[in-house]
């Protein structure tokens, strides 16, 4: 009996082991697989955005390239038949979570080369552009939120639920250590040779590109009551800045020459920070994914949120240029931040309308927005009495974009998807806007005098 008590054993262990092992190959065969639909559908996406960007740069065209091929998109789902649709949502549906997870990386870029854009702005201008933005959201918020809210009183359209809305993965202690691996080995790589893969931008790439990463999920990883003074894109930003400072001082190369090759606006001499902004055309096609999942909500609602961002949208891009004129901004700073609801995506495409505008500016006063709108919209919502889910969701997208709706998203679930949907109609009806010239032109009269307006040779 003991012998074939062992046999049994034996063959149990067997089996076992075997099980693990099937099931080890399977998992990461499913592994292999969901990495490839990932890079396949990440990488129709940006080939997409850079095809339609060229050919609008071959015609001269100046309507934002991105934004038109996100409106193609969001056409073709709706021309296909559901199931098809369904299989070509599920399709890219890796690569709209990767985008989510990772979106402040993608235009914290012109924060991190700040320093260098803004040493002509005086330390006035500086506090009229403060000035503007934290009073611009707040009666920005208002006029959103009462806005929908009168609507909403008006056609009394009782409120459904909304799709489910997936959250991205919280990161690891895996990303966290890799990532901080890279950088070190990258930066030592970079000291001992500053031109080891050619030029000094493409060197420094790896670890300026860790340095950024790693900001953003050590940034993530900080207590919530930390996050409330930095924010992980703050946290994000200044890792690169001092990681630029450290090599710049190591190297004797100065950080100014480690910055110009962090964003070198070069394609054929990329840094980190062109790698990074290189997914905001990305980022604005995906918007067609979650416009799509929330048609139904979008259209039973449609009076109350076209209404409100309509409405928001405008008042957000004269009451800046106006404030601007009345603090006696200088006009470019003013145009310059003129798309400060918007998410830097779409605000940076806005300002390309308008010639010399200074886009890091753009990019701090739109993080700056969504800063103040995460940690102060709902406590300012409360104080106004702004119940409604609809109310309080488009009020905050409209006036602080994605940053947020991110800060919403984890109190309010109820007023995400109305987030979700202001966030982006909110950038899209305001780069229609601008893409206007009389609208534009208007802009630019009541943001300075003739003499500033000539300086903007706008066209399409």
């Amino acid at each position: 009996m003991a012998v074939d008590d062992l046999n049994h054993h034996l063959i149990a262990v067997g089996v076992g082991v075997g099980e693990d092992a099937a099931t080890a190959h399977c998992g990461l065969r499913t592994l292999v697989r969901n990495m490839a639909q990932l890079v396949v559908s990440l990488g129709i996406l940006v080939a997409a955005d850079k095809l339609v960007e060229q050919a609008f740069a071959a015609a001269s065209i100046k309507f934002p390239s991105a934004l038109f091929a996100m409106f193609c998109v969001f056409a073709l789902l709706l021309l296909l038949p559901p199931s098809l649709a369904n299989g070509f949502m599920a399709f890219f549906d890796p690569a709209t979570v990767f985008i989510h997870r990772w979106l402040p990386l993608f235009f914290v870029p012109s924060l991190v080369v700040l320093p260098l854009a803004v040493r002509d702005v005086s330390p006035a201008s500086a506090l009229k552009i403060l000035f503007i933005t934290f009073g611009g959201w707040f009666a920005s918020l208002v006029v959103a939120g009462y806005t929908a809210l009168s609507v909403r009183r008006i056609v009394k359209t009782q409120l459904i639920p909304a799709e489910p809305m997936k959250r991205p993965s919280p990161f690891g202690p895996l990303e966290f250590w890799a990532w901080a691996a890279v950088f070190v080995a990258s930066f030592a790589v970079a000291y001992v040779s500053p031109t080891a893969l050619g030029t000094t931008a493409t060197t420094c790439l790896p670890f300026l590109l860790a340095s950024t990463v790693f900001g953003y999920i050590l940034g993530s990883r900080l207590p919530s009551g930390v996050k409330k003074v930095l924010h992980p894109i703050i946290c994000c930003a200044l890792s690169a800045d001092l990681a630029a400072v450290a090599y710049g001082y190591l190297s004797r190369s100065g950080v100014d020459a480690v910055l110009g090759d962090y964003l070198t606006e070069s394609p054929s001499n990329p840094g980190a920070g062109d790698i990074l902004m290189g997914f905001l055309g990305s980022v604005i096609i995906s918007f067609a994914f979650s416009m799509f999942k929330q048609r139904k909500l979008v259209r039973r609602h449609a009076a109350e949120i076209f209404t409100s961002i309509a409405v928001a949208s405008t008042f957000s891009l004269y009451s800046t240029a106006i404030l601007g004129r009345v603090v006696e901004l200088e006009p470019i700073l003013t145009i310059s931040i003129l798309p400060r609801c918007i998410t830097v995506a779409l605000a940076l495409r806005v300002v390309s309308l308008f010639e010399g505008v200074n886009t890091s500016v753009t990019a701090a006063v739109v993080v700056l927005t969504g800063l103040i709108g995460a940690n102060f919209a709902q406590a300012v919502m409360d104080k106004l009495r702004l119940k409604d889910p609809i109310a309080r969701g488009i009020g905050t997208a409209s006036s602080a974009h994605g940053l947020g709706t991110a800060a919403v998203s984890a109190k309010e679930p109820e007023a995400l998807p109305f987030c979700a949907i202001a966030y982006a109609l909110t950038g899209v009806v305001a780069s229609l806007f601008c893409t206007l010239p009389a609208i534009r032109h208007s802009l630019v009269f009541i943001a300075g005098d003739a003499s500033a307006s000539q300086t903007q040779h706008i066209s399409y």
